[in-house]
């Protein structure tokens, strides 16, 4: 429990949007390793589906959700009236991350108290990427869990990880059958 203020829902578990850079979906997520845990956090774009923004670290910190939606300001589309949406946890509701949403005029969204589908996709993500990554292995080292996150968002689920969403293509596929 914390002190910051609670954004409304926007999003409403409207999933399905029209273009890219209308919504976007962030959470926190654990990887055991034997140094301990490492905690990852992501951006997704509800449009193709694409992780668009991570961050990795030893500690579960608001500068770990900065610098996730850093990247995706970085490297996605913003969209006038673009909403973020994301969980009520202290890094999203900090003042930090409120304060670089709205110098970059985005709308702040968050999901209902204890509920995991207002987040679904972010949480989908999370599950596909335990079954297929984490799941049955052991990492010895943060730095190995990284490498092995890095290259499996940047080079697989990105490019290459086809989606039955999207009629079995993967999301830079999507996005570029689909983005004019």
């Amino acid at each position: 429990v914390h002190s910051f203020p609670i954004a409304k829902n926007l999003l409403q578990r409207q999933f399905n949007v029209s273009k890219p850079g209308q919504c976007w979906v962030s959470d926190i997520t654990y990887v055991p390793t034997l140094e301990g845990w490492l905690y990852l956090a992501i951006t997704l774009d509800l449009f193709h589906r694409k992780v668009i923004g991570w961050s990795m670290g030893r500690r579960i910190t608001r500068q770990l959700a900065i610098d996730a939606l850093n990247m995706a300001i970085k490297n996605g589309c913003v969209e006038s009236g673009l909403i973020h949406h994301s969980d009520r946890g202290v890094q999203y509701a900090s003042n930090e991350f409120r304060a670089l949403l709205k110098i970059n005029d985005i709308q702040c969204s968050m999901s209902r108290k204890g509920d995991c589908w207002d987040n679904a996709v972010a949480e989908s993500f999370f599950h596909t990427l335990k079954v297929e990554l984490i799941h049955g292995k052991t990492y010895n080292t943060r730095q190995e869990a990284k490498t092995a996150i890095f290259e499996y968002i940047e080079v697989f689920y990105n490019r290459q990880r086809r989606h039955s969403y999207f009629g079995y293509l993967s999301p830079d596929e999507y996005e570029k059958n689909n983005v004019a």
